[in-house]
């Protein structure tokens, strides 16, 4: 599936975002054996040993040159260290302009056999890692790809609890199938009718600093304009239907 949507943009590198379960070797090798240029971007795990650049290798050196430079340790060792070295940098994230405390360097991972710019975000009392095999990727740049990739789990939920996706009583894997498009379209619609509309609905829920409307806010609003009477002049008298009315329309 990646390499399809490479395959729109063949002059461009395609950065793929995922969690710590794909960020590994099994997932770069198959990309990199493509013919499309593919940078991964993804968390690292706390278990994850780290090396330094390896050495530039003298003329007069015997045998092969070193991959990896000095062991470094874990990343959770290594974690109060870089903190102390780490700096405040002005993100965008999660819909505002925020301040994180982060520090990043260029390190060697054995799991990918490659460089990576690594970049560590400190909380109060947390600490994560990201990584990216795109060198030429900033920090900020870093951190904000991987806070994007919130919307798509956000997606998923919607899809799956606010449309019914995971309630499927059907066996039948075309069934199944024609279930799922079903939902991913009425999900796009109301997507759609979330971006036309002039005033951003009230929060069913209010949340303390959250200005932003909630996903199941404009299925209120779908389901308050089809239970009007105006509703039903979309459609023709029963006596002058025709067949597939309502495909028609929505088409």
């Amino acid at each position: 599936m990646l390499c399809s949507v490479a395959e729109q943009f063949s002059q461009l590198p395609v950065l793929v975002v995922t969690d710590s379960w794909f960020g590994n070797d099994g997932l770069l090798r198959p990309l990199n054996a493509s013919a499309y240029a593919f940078e991964l971007l993804s968390r690292l795990r706390a278990n994850v040993t780290l090396y330094d650049l390896p050495p530039q290798a003298s003329i007069r050196q015997r045998g092969r040159p070193r991959k990896y430079g000095t062991r470094l340790g874990s990343a959770s060792e290594l974690a109060a260290s870089r903190k102390t070295q780490a700096k405040m940098r002005s993100v965008f994230l999660y819909g505002k302009q925020r301040e994180v405390l982060a520090y990043d360097e260029v390190v060697m991972l054995k799991n990918l056999r490659c460089p990576v710019r690594l970049v560590w975000v400190f909380r109060k009392t947390r600490r994560v890692a990201f990584f990216s095999t795109g060198l030429t990727l900033s920090a900020q740049q870093v951190i904000e790809y991987y806070g994007a990739r919130w919307k798509i789990e956000s997606g998923f939920k919607e899809i799956k609890q606010e449309i019914g996706s995971a309630k499927s009583q059907t066996r039948n894997a075309h069934a199944v199938i024609n279930h799922l498009n079903f939902c991913m379209m009425a999900t796009t619609i109301t997507g759609i009718y979330a971006d036309r509309i002039k005033a951003d609905p009230q929060r069913r829920h209010v949340v303390k600093g959250r200005t932003s409307f909630a996903f199941s806010d404009v299925r209120r609003l779908i389901a308050d304009a089809a239970l009007s009477e105006d509703f039903l002049r979309l459609w023709p008298d029963r006596e002058k239907c025709r067949q597939n009315t309502f495909v028609s329309l929505l088409l």
